[in-house]
């Protein structure tokens, strides 16, 4: 059996959500929530892309979280996420979560962005 030793950097895990909120890494965030290699925090929505944007370079996907159910994120956010590089991948908050967590222990360079459910 081999063991690999998991290093999350800055990046941290969702541990939970709820209501308006999300626990990742230990720490509660209100609202909308970001987190990635540079750390976690809020994040306003859809009418926000700056701190997405940033990531650019830094990540090879972004999973954006749309709430309780899946639903498709304006045009114009999509376009200018994937113009300046970032791979997107829209599900619903609880799935995004999920994934994210199952690929930031296998390494990758991930970020992920949600609505809260």
């Amino acid at each position: 059996m081999r063991l690999n030793e998991i290093t999350y950097t800055d990046a941290k895990p969702v541990e939970g959500y709820g209501p308006g909120f999300f626990r990742i890494g230990g720490e509660v965030v209100e609202g909308g929530a970001l987190t990635g290699p540079t750390g976690t925090g809020p994040w306003g929505g859809y009418d926000d892309p700056q701190p997405l944007l940033d990531l650019a370079g830094q990540v090879d996907v972004l999973f954006l979280g749309t709430g309780a159910d899946i639903a498709h994120i304006p045009a114009d956010l999509r376009a200018t996420l994937e113009e300046a590089g970032l791979g997107v991948e829209v599900m619903s908050s609880p799935s995004a979560a999920r994934t994210y967590n199952v690929l930031l222990s296998e390494g990758r360079r991930i970020a992920l962005a949600m609505l809260p459910v």
